[in-house]
């Protein structure tokens, strides 16, 4: 046990520090203090004595150098048992500080209010870290309070101890200071590195943090431990702010097919509607009213989208709410927002998870992928041909309409595992086929659950077509035009079987392998 004989207090966020400056005060503490901080202890009738007294020197270039000096530092970092450094001390007129009391200035917070670059900047603290630093490194000694959180459990041991704090007490306030100096550079880090990266480039070293929200049931199986977490500084962003207006626990398994409509339905102009089944569209439709989206996508395969999760780019209306009741069992619905008579319907399913996230925005520009012993970093794929950009290489060209719906199906192949086809016609995907190794495989897995309504439609392939194989299947079901990639050492047979087919087909010259 170490009792607390002096204490060192500078904070920015001040929130209950008179009360626990008055009890330090009142055992017999001795209070130091600097700006901001010694001003408000001492309204508050409390006795404190300036850094300034120790350090004879008064902050200076405004208020950015007033605890970086050997007075206090040597202070915190002096081993009491150490003969050299008692002698020091005495030498130099330097009295140990057992409590340090510190928090930082909220720099991640000023970088996401504060447009200046020079405003941002002197929110980045020094002498605070440093402080807390040297306090925590010699935590056998000194206790370092860096969290105002943790003034009440600190008050009741002081209380209960004789002013004292038990070393194990310490070392965790110890372990918090670590953590929260480790968390600030990365926020500091990361925002420099920012500049970087919006320039094309690719960092050196990555830095991420991230905090937990919760503990979930289980992982993807039931034997597994999951947990789900949200990346520091970005509380507002993505499934982080989204709110569950009903049902049960959301699911580890839940949550990643309610990322993947996330991303899917915000690709596109509302109202779309993404139904999601172990992280791949089974369906997808735009529209002009929420519930015609719903239905259409519902309609790509209802086999299917049993148990699935639903993504809404609008807010669910009572329309859509009834039509999605009748269309069976749903574990999730995302949306923008429920009115209250769509509420009240849905309500009526007890396990159904009703989740709102309001309006999103692309803040992501990178995808990262864990893999053994490394992570892989990549830009998202955001990149759209233009219809300008389409090259018609068969001797018939789509007409206007069929090229409306093969830059949308096009499209949709971007959130469609590889090997991704996808039938589309005006607006709705009536047939997706994916994960499959060889692309003919998939083609035919789109085709089928399409059927006859593939007849006059459209097929996007996220690749090219190694072989003719493609081709043939799509003359049998009716396919009106094909958009590709091409690339394919077999391009010139593939249009020759598109040409026999009277099929038309335009190339895009870019792929969206996703896997």
């Amino acid at each position: 046990m170490r009792k607390i004989r002096r204490a060192l207090i500078s904070v920015y966020d001040k929130k209950g520090i008179v009360p626990f400056a008055k009890f330090l005060s009142g055992g017999g503490v001795e209070i130091i203090s600097t700006g901001g901080t010694a001003k408000l202890l001492k309204e508050a009738g409390l006795r404190v004595k300036e850094v300034s007294s120790l350090t004879h020197f008064p902050e200076m270039l405004g208020g950015r150098v007033k605890t970086l000096h050997p007075a206090l530092h040597a202070g915190l970092l002096a081993v009491r048992d150490n003969p050299e450094h008692v002698k020091t001390l005495s030498s130099h007129r330097i009295q140990p500080i057992d409590l340090l009391v510190v928090n930082l200035y909220p720099f991640a917070e000023a970088a996401k209010t504060r447009g200046r670059e020079e405003e941002v900047i002197e929110m980045i603290d020094i002498g605070g870290p440093a402080l807390l630093r040297s306090a925590a490194k010699n935590y056998r000694y000194v206790a370092a309070v860096s969290d105002p959180r943790d003034y009440p459990a600190v008050m009741r041991e002081l209380e209960a101890n004789g002013l004292a704090l038990a070393e194990t007490t310490r070392r965790r306030l110890a372990a918090k200071v670590f953590e929260l100096t480790s968390s600030y550079d990365g926020f500091i880090h990361r925002y420099f590195q920012k500049a970087a990266l919006s320039q094309g480039g690719l960092p050196e070293r990555l830095h991420f943090e991230f905090e937990k929200i919760k503990d979930l049931r289980y992982g993807e199986n039931p034997h597994q431990k999951g947990a789900f977490y949200r990346e520091a500084g970005k509380e507002g962003a993505g499934l982080a702010k989204v709110k569950q207006c009903h049902g049960k626990e959301l699911s580890f398994n839940n949550i990643l097919d309610l990322n993947a409509a996330l991303e899917m339905t915000g690709a596109f102009p509302k109202f779309a509607c993404a139904i999601i089944k172990h992280t791949s569209p089974c369906g997808f439709a735009v529209a002009e009213r929420p519930h015609l989206a719903f239905r259409r996508a519902y309609l790509c395969d209802p086999l299917s989208a049993f148990g699935s999760v639903i993504g809404l780019n609008g807010v669910v209306d009572d329309r859509t709410a009834a039509e999605i009741l009748k269309s069976g069992f749903v574990e999730c619905i995302l949306a923008r927002g429920f009115t209250p008579d769509a509420l009240k319907r849905l309500e009526t399913k007890k396990n159904l998870r009703l989740l709102s996230i309001g309006k999103s925005k692309r803040e992501e520009s990178w995808d990262y992928k864990k893999v053994k012993g490394g992570l892989l970093l990549q830009e998202i794929d955001r990149l759209d041909p233009k219809r300008s950009d389409l090259k018609a290489v068969t001797r018939m060209a789509p007409r206007p309409l069929e090229m409306e719906d093969l830059l949308f199906a096009f499209k949709v192949c971007r959130y469609v595992k590889s090997n991704a086809i996808v039938i589309a016609k005006k607006g709705v995907a009536l047939g997706i086929g994916m994960g499959q190794p060889s692309r003919v495989d998939s083609c035919e897995s789109a085709l089928k659950k399409a059927g006859k309504r593939a007849k006059g439609a459209v097929l996007a392939s996220d690749g090219f077509f190694p072989k003719p194989d493609s081709i043939a299947l799509a003359k049998k079901y009716g396919i009106r035009a094909i958009i590709q990639p091409g690339g394919s050492i077999q391009d010139k047979a593939v249009i020759e079987a598109c040409d026999r087919a009277k099929i038309s087909m335009v190339l895009t010259g870019i792929r969206h392998f996703k896997h």
